[in-house]
């Protein structure tokens, strides 16, 4: 018989917290979209402005991450969770309470950076809270979480706009903070104790925040072909202190870019198979809403309803690949959950020229189950793989991996969409994908040659 693995309620309840927290920082990135054209209007600013009420949060988070997991691995995950936590309730009612779209921006600026302290140590705390024999159990719940949170975020902004004001979109954040501050305060863990003394790099910090700022600057500048020698100047920019950054971090025992880890041949490999696969899953996703609206004729509703499927055939297969992955080597998961995925936005390519809804429907399945499938291995992999002193570090990596990858793939839609014309636009973003997930399911069996360090006691 079986061994049964027993949890005490106290165990769920501290995982209750870590999941409302990436419930809401997610859910904030998507949220606000759907109410720009609100608040440009309300403000009086151009549309293009109004971004950066998206862009500002994002960009934060960005710049910040590594920061906060180095802080973590220092003073505790709890204490950078909780932290964050704080932070986050308070700059969503300073946002609820905006006067002025710079005050708006101002707040979530600030949110941004309470955003990217839970970020950066969720997945670390999910390592502690778990044991290791079923580590996969508990990220295949935050993965499903995040696709949740994340598909979610227009219909509920709808949904409170057709009944409120946008600063209700802000509101409902408090009392979800409120509960994961206080069920994160009395329930979760403390980091193990280290008889290592470590020493936060505020340099390093520095370098980091702006290496990441001006990575991403640029290359929004060069998808909305931005003036080229101010583009020119961000990359000479982006070169001397991303090289300044990288050779600091190397001398580092613990660096904020988490070189160390780098180092580990299937850490580094699972890094790069995760910014693929985003890569790849953004250029379909926003690729695939000016193809049905353009191309087939759909309304914004309809394209919602039809790109339901992806985020929910993910929640159903990311709990199935977490505990699949006890027994079944993540890089062999990851390469038939990369092939799926690849099949499915082939399918999509080869769509007929009038569709029926249901053939679009299993076409979005296939691709979500596909990267459910990927995912949650990918992310126990990068969890599992660093020494736990160090699980700061690869949580912060992990997140900073698929904030990269997102905005790669945002970044060769705009690309695509004005080098091809309006007929092609969708369907070379579409091939780009199949290269990008074929790549990233390639990279992922050549991790088969490593011993998986999913389910090993620690």
């Amino acid at each position: 018989m079986g061994k049964k693995i027993a949890f005490i309620p106290k165990e769920y309840f501290a995982v209750v917290a870590v999941l409302l927290a990436i419930m809401m920082s997610v859910l904030d990135g998507t949220i606000m979209n759907i109410a720009l054209p609100t608040l440009a209007q309300e403000f009086d600013v151009t549309p293009s402005t109004a971004i950066w009420v998206v862009n500002a949060y994002q960009l934060v988070i960005t710049m910040t991450l590594l920061s906060f997991a180095a802080l973590g691995d220092i003073h505790g995950y709890r204490k950078v969770f909780l932290v964050g936590i704080s932070i986050f309730v308070v700059s969503s009612l300073a946002c609820a309470l905006s006067s002025s779209f710079w005050m708006l921006t101002a707040s979530r600026i600030a949110q941004g950076f309470g955003a990217a302290c839970v970020m950066s140590v969720n997945t670390a705390l999910i390592r502690l809270i778990y044991p290791p024999h079923v580590l996969g159990r508990g990220m295949g719940v935050n993965a499903m979480v995040v696709a949740v949170s994340a598909a979610a975020g227009p219909s509920i902004a709808g949904s409170i706009l057709s009944l409120a004001s946008w600063h209700w979109l802000f509101v409902i954040n408090i009392p979800i903070g409120l509960t994961a501050f206080i069920i994160g305060y009395r329930l979760l863990p403390h980091n193990p104790v280290s008889d290592v003394v470590r020493r936060f790099d505020k340099v390093g910090a520095l370098a980091n925040a702006l290496t990441f700022g001006l990575l991403i600057y640029t290359l929004e500048g060069f998808a909305h072909a931005e003036s080229r020698k101010f583009i020119a100047l961000q990359l000479v920019l982006l070169a001397i202190i991303g090289t300044y950054f990288i050779r600091r971090q190397l001398r580092e025992t613990t660096p904020i870019l988490p070189v160390d880890l780098l180092k580990i041949p299937i850490f580094s490999l699972s890094i790069g198979t995760s910014v693929t696969s985003f890569t790849a899953q953004m250029l379909t996703m926003i690729s695939l809403p000016f193809f049905m609206q353009n191309i087939l004729g759909y309304s914004a509703v309809q394209i919602g309803l039809l790109l339901t499927p992806w985020p929910l055939a993910t929640i159903l297969t990311a709990p199935l690949a977490g505990r699949l992955v006890e027994r079944v080597h993540p890089g062999l998961l990851g390469g038939i959950g990369m092939g799926v995925f690849a099949i499915g936005v082939l399918s999509l390519y080869l769509l007929p020229a009038h569709p029926a809804e249901w053939d679009i429907i299993w076409r979005m399945a296939l691709c979500g189950m596909g990267h459910g499938l990927f995912q949650t291995p990918n992310n126990v992999t990068i969890v599992s793989s660093a020494p736990k002193s160090r699980s700061g570090g690869a949580s912060g990596m992990l997140g900073t991996a698929r904030l990269l990858g997102q905005t790669l793939g945002a970044t060769l839609v705009a690309l695509l969409f004005r080098l091809f014309p309006a007929g092609q636009r969708s369907q070379a973003c579409l091939l780009l994908a199949i290269a990008f997930a074929v790549g990233a399911g390639i990279v992922s069996c050549v991790r088969m040659t490593q011993a998986s360090p999913a389910g090993r006691r620690q």
